[in-house]
């Protein structure tokens, strides 16, 4: 297939809130409580919510950066890409990229949206009622057909949690954005009973549960001065280990229409991982009582799983060993993984390589995101006009070079020293 007539949807990307985001959605009883964006004397943004302060207002946005300027950075919103934040310029940024379609988790909320867990439930539930209308309503209602909405959880409630997917569903949408271990946060585990009236609503409305690397807030490093690139390699393994939690668990066996994506968590580990299921069914079952009702755990995860990937050759080289139905692209903008705005040539470089047939490329690359998602952009962007070389022609004078952004030169080693000051804080407040 040739790169230009490629269709992309990309099933894991990031928006930085706007500071206006609450105005029109956040009852006037409430909106005095509501998270605000503060600017401090040294340039930096922050959100401020009661008594908590988010301190990077755009960590790791760092597309369209050179890459020495990578890091826990930016810290305020002039430096970063507009796109990252207002939709119209996300448009321009997402056709000069060639992409069509994209899923947006949220950022300074947290995946599961932990930060408008309060102690009145009324104002907790109403902050999650805001983001989502103002998401779906406002980011994904100005252009349809080129974002696939999704909606925060009610973490703390799971009756709460099912009726705003259900509300959410009948707004059109099929995404929610959940914590890869729920326990970590503080809440019952996915083995509890206590999230049934989730899953049921999840099953009935055909919502797929959205997990995220990093939900949990659980890092993986070994040690505090372990250098930041252990923790970069290791970020997927926390999906791993969500991974295996939810195909063991009484959930997957009760709702057999259950549809959990593993986003951001690459590819290429998952055919090991569904021969050591396989093997540990083989071999412990009999003692475990895990009872599939006579199939392999690797058609179970087939049955339920959707992974996602960059590039990932290995991932792509094994595709058919993974499921070929089970697979679909992202972007990850505006994070430092992104090869945007050079991501089909990434891609279809891969794709070349690995010698991937035009009906798997397809699936990969848009087919596989429509279905579980229930997602049809063409009802608004004609099939013609949604690839990859009709997108950047209409983007043809949009500005994508690299350009330095940030407010004050950092060394690598103040960077270093940043990000073990943040493990470290992470680390003990984890322990704590």
């Amino acid at each position: 297939m040739d790169k230009n007539d490629m269709i992309l949807i990309s099933v894991d990307d990031h928006i930085i809130e706007p500071p206006d985001m609450f105005r029109n959605h956040l009852s006037e009883k409430y909106a005095a409580d509501a998270p605000k964006l503060i600017h401090t004397d040294d340039g930096a943004d922050m959100w401020k919510f009661r008594d908590i302060v988010v301190p990077n207002v755009a960590l790791n946005a760092v597309a369209g950066r050179p890459k020495q300027e990578y890091g826990l950075e930016p810290e305020g919103l002039d430096e970063i890409r507009p796109g990252c934040y207002d939709v119209h310029e996300r448009i321009k940024d997402m056709n000069a990229g060639g992409i069509l379609g994209s899923m947006n988790f949220p950022s300074f909320p947290g995946f599961a949206a932990r930060l408008f867990a309060t102690d009145d439930p009324e104002f907790s539930l109403a902050l999650v009622r805001a983001y989502n209308d103002w998401h779906i309503d406002e980011w994904c209602g100005a252009y349809p057909g080129r974002f696939i909405p999704m909606a925060l959880p009610v973490i703390w409630d799971a009756e709460a949690c099912a009726a705003e997917v259900r509300r959410c569903a009948d707004k059109g949408v099929h995404s929610l954005t959940f914590t890869e271990n729920p326990a970590a946060l503080g809440y019952p585990s996915f083995h509890d009973p206590f999230w049934n009236p989730l899953w049921k609503a999840l099953v009935d409305t055909d919502t797929v549960c959205s997990v995220h690397i990093g939900s949990s807030g659980r890092l993986s490093v070994p040690a505090v001065d372990s250098p930041p690139d252990v923790m970069i390699t290791l970020q997927p393994m926390n999906i791993v280990q969500a991974a295996a939690d939810l195909l063991w668990s009484q959930p997957i066996k009760d709702y057999p229409d259950l549809k959990i994506a593993l986003s951001e968590g690459g590819t290429g580990w998952i055919p090991y991982f569904l021969e050591r299921a396989d093997r540990t069914y083989e071999m412990h079952s009999a003692w475990t009582m895990q009872n599939f009702g006579g199939k392999l755990p690797s058609e179970i995860f087939r049955d339920h799983f959707l992974t996602c990937f960059i590039s990932d050759p290995i991932g792509v080289r094994l595709r058919n060993e993974i499921g070929i139905d089970n697979i679909s692209w992202e972007a990850d903008y505006p994070h430092s993984d992104s090869m945007w705005p050079d991501a089909p040539e990434a891609l279809h470089d891969v794709l070349e390589r690995e010698q991937v047939p035009d009906d798997e490329t397809d699936k990969m690359t848009h087919l596989n995101a429509m279905r579980w998602y229930s997602f049809d952009p063409f009802t608004h962007v004609p099939r013609e006009l949604a690839t990859v070389g009709s997108l950047r022609a209409a983007a043809a004078d949009h500005d994508v070079s690299i350009q330095a952004r940030s407010h004050k030169v950092t060394s690598a080693q103040e960077k270093l020293a940043q990000y073990q000051n943040q493990i470290k804080a992470a680390t003990a407040h984890t322990a704590s």
